[in-house]
């Protein structure tokens, strides 16, 4: 069965953010123990703000709800950080579900809602100037078929569904393609801290930080070319 064939259920997370569960795969699009928590520490802190550029290219790889693109477009405001922005989603969610995240209720910035409704009103395929600081582009494709180029980012979000739902999504051949997607000192982050992922991202070429976790998890993954 084809994952955009999947049931999704909106469920509210233990920091009140919600994400949305797949009953068939067993599977979440973000932590039970807190959604916006997590994104915020394993794709901003460890990310975005882990570098010190003021003009970087962002490719996420499991676009799903928005979350991290929402959460980078406000921090790109917020420290005057020019973001072009490659959303991947094989399957994007439903406008029915999307409606229903409601991240704005629990993210205090005012205009919050004005760059969410921004990012999924863009059309897939085409670039989108979100906002001043936040340009997005999202490629409905699998990560199988995408051909990225050779040194195009600065920074990689790696979002996909975890290994025990999604194992393909997390072999050396994608690594190394992502590897090769990378700049020169570029990173790759990720939730995941299994002994197999990091075995693979380090035989591809990525030098490895074992960080501390969002919280329910003891520890994530950062990566450097």
């Amino acid at each position: 069965m084809e994952a955009n064939t999947f049931k999704r259920e909106v469920r509210i997370t233990e920091d009140g953010s919600k994400t949305i569960y797949i009953p068939e795969m067993d599977e979440n699009y973000h932590s039970f123990h807190g959604a916006l928590q997590e994104a915020r520490h394993v794709f901003i802190k460890h990310g975005l703000l882990h570098t010190d550029q003021k003009e970087l290219s962002v490719l996420e790889v499991g676009f799903g709800t928005g979350l991290n693109a929402l959460l980078t477009a406000l921090e790109a405001e917020k420290e005057n950080i020019k973001v072009s922005y490659f959303g991947l989603e094989a399957y994007p969610v439903e406008r029915e579900i999307l409606a229903q995240m409601d991240y704005c209720s629990v993210i205090s910035e005012s205009n919050c809602q004005l760059l969410y409704d921004a990012i999924h009103a863009s059309e897939f395929g085409k670039k989108s100037d979100v906002s001043t600081f936040f340009s997005l582009e999202k490629i409905q494709e699998k990560l199988e078929d995408y051909i990225p180029g050779e040194s195009k980012f600065d920074l990689i979000y790696f979002d996909a569904f975890g290994p025990r739902a999604q194992a393909d999504m997390w072999n050396k051949k994608h690594f190394e393609k992502l590897y090769h997607a990378v700049k020169p000192g570029g990173v790759f982050v990720t939730y995941c801290a299994k002994g197999q992922v990091k075995r693979d991202l380090k035989a591809v070429g990525f030098s490895l930080e074992a960080l501390p976790g969002p919280p329910g998890k003891r520890e994530m993954t950062r990566g450097r070319k």
